[in-house]
């Protein structure tokens, strides 16, 4: 099974493997600030969104770029609403792990999950695959947004 990502200031190359160096640049600094700050999960588009609000001029495309690299190096964790949209944070932990987000209010913590962990082993392993990664997304309604609907 695959080990949680490495968290080391790697310098990558962008995701469509061009060669390019998006990592070390001015949005970059700019777009790993803004996710510094933003304590809930956003789409790529509310990102940017905000860059706009600051005044930055980085286009969408440099957004989506950097945050598949930010990604891939595991300095962001991604999960993906029930709508199916990706939804961006920086990450809080270095090791693999999982989220439980509220479907209400959009708060999410980390959680580690051995018997998932476990459970992910070895479906693959009784149908032959090694190698093996895997993302699990739970929603729920936090306990803030059970008291506040009741």
């Amino acid at each position: 099974m695959t080990a949680g990502p490495s968290h080391g200031p790697a310098q990558r190359s962008s995701a469509a493997g061009g060669g390019t160096r998006i990592r070390g640049t001015r949005q970059g600094t700019i777009i790993g600030q803004v996710l510094g700050e933003l304590p809930e999960f956003r789409s790529a588009q509310d990102i940017h969104g905000e860059l706009r609000r600051r005044g930055e001029r980085i286009g969408l495309a440099t957004v989506y770029r950097h945050l598949q690299v930010l990604r891939q190096d595991g300095v962001v964790d991604a999960i993906q609403d029930q709508n199916g949209e990706t939804l961006y944070r920086r990450c809080e932990s270095t090791a693999h792990h999982h989220h439980v987000t509220c479907r209400t209010c959009g708060k999410s913590i980390e959680v580690e999950g051995p018997a998932i962990e476990r459970w992910a082993e070895k479906v693959a392993t009784e149908a032959g695959f090694t190698d093996i990664d895997h993302t699990v997304e739970i929603f729920g309604t936090c306990p803030d947004c059970v008291r506040r609907r009741d």
